[in-house]
């Protein structure tokens, strides 16, 4: 059964089936690491009280990733004998691009095969929030769910709404978030990536469960969706300008580095350095490029909240439905990101061009270093989470 639903998973996702070795010590990020990451936390101690013990230890077990003489498993064929040996991984959640690439195929294997019903339709809602309020967000986890808690409320509620007017009494959907810490300029930007089921189930007076499709939303949908949770976040003193309590600073009282490289991250700026409160060098951009301004469908802003909802998939179309959950599930920094440059310092490739032009983001060892920091999560937290009939315990969730 189980060689059954890998083949199915890899042939849906485009997964090769043949095993390759990689080389993980010649690696652009591994280079990085290797040859910088003691100057690093020692100018960091210098100025500070040090960075916390497990984002430390993720830089650490980084560097034993995939390295036979740190620890292998022996595999052995019992029909041909054949043999191979595997080397560990460190299971990191931040930045390890072999680990994080790992995950991404597992998770989204996962979700198009035994999570989201192959005969329902699917829509991508993208929720970025304030700045101030990504810093909050990145290290309170308890208050990252509670804003994720608001998020997903109003969506459950726009979708019970619109069944209502079709006179569908009692409708529920279901959901699944991917809690993604970062930019694509390898900033520190929390923000919500949540797949929905685009319609609601109802349960007939025969007691069976069916699924009733949603009509596709307008602009107006969208805006009354991300203003009402720029509304109920503000019942609660979280919203873009101001933050309840926020002369007080939890996580700069747990590590003032920390506080100050999740703060610049989320800013963009280096943190440390000669180059410290600046903005990376950018390659191709025009200075003279003008602002330009774009109506983009299915997306709403509201006082710093951004809502995105153009994403659909439709029902039984599994091949972009799995692209999709990949993209929801892919780590921070693909492989072929990053480009050593003859000085020494990394270009970080852009996955799409800015509007000004620009294509690559240079950085100093160093500065790569402090942007890579803050995208190691706390341990043991949830950053894929279910919702509605999809959550672990829905009473629907079996039906479905």
């Amino acid at each position: 059964m189980g060689a059954k639903l890998a083949s199915r998973s890899q042939q849906t996702l485009g997964v090769a089936g043949l095993y390759v070795p990689r080389s993980p010590t010649t690696s652009v990020l591994y280079g990085v690491v290797r040859s910088h990451l003691a100057a690093f936390l020692a100018e960091v101690d210098a100025r500070t009280d040090g960075l916390p013990p497990f984002v430390v230890a993720e830089f650490r077990k980084f560097l034993r990733c995939g390295v036979l003489a740190h620890g292998f498993a022996r595999v052995r064929c019992g029909d041909c004998e054949f043999e191979r040996l595997l080397p560990f991984s460190c299971k990191g959640r931040g930045f390890c691009q072999s680990c994080g690439g790992r995950r991404m195929a597992e998770r989204a294997a996962h979700l198009v095969d035994h999570v989201l019903p192959p005969d329902v339709p699917v829509r991508q809602w993208v929720l970025s929030v304030p700045h101030r309020l990504r810093y909050r967000l990145a290290y309170d986890h308890r208050l990252c769910r509670r804003v994720l808690g608001v998020f997903v409320r109003a969506l459950r509620s726009a979708y019970r709404r619109q069944a209502r007017r079709q006179g569908l009494a009692a409708g529920e959907t279901g959901m699944v978030t991917s809690v993604q810490r970062f930019g694509g300029a390898v900033n520190l930007h929390v923000h919500f990536h949540t797949l929905v089921l685009d319609g609601v189930f109802v349960r007939d007076g025969d007691g069976a469960l069916h699924f009733h499709p949603a009509a596709p939303p307008t602009d107006a949908d969208v805006q009354w969706v991300v203003a009402r949770v720029r509304r109920r976040l503000a019942r609660v003193g979280l919203t873009g300008e101001t933050i309840a309590d926020e002369e007080v600073d939890p996580l700069a009282e747990e590590s003032m580095a920390l506080a100050g490289l999740s703060q610049a991250a989320v800013q963009g700026r280096a943190a440390l350095g000669g180059r410290a409160g600046r903005g990376p060098l950018r390659i191709g951009a025009d200075p003279d490029a003008p602002w330009v301004e774009r109506h983009v469908p299915l997306h709403a802003h509201d006082a710093g909240f951004d809502l995105h909802a153009a994403v659909h998939v439709a029902a039984g179309d599994r091949v972009p439905l799995a692209r999709l959950c990949r993209y929801l599930c892919r780590p921070p920094l693909g492989q072929q990101r990053l480009q050593r440059l003859r000085d020494g310092r990394i270009a970080v490739v852009l996955q799409r061009p800015w509007a000004d032009g620009t294509t690559h983001l240079v950085f100093t060892p160093a500065e790569l270093l402090a942007r890579l920091v803050p995208l190691v999560p706390r341990p043991r937290i949830n950053l894929l989470i279910y919702h509605g009939v999809l959550a672990p315990n829905a009473p629907w969730r079996r039906a479905v």
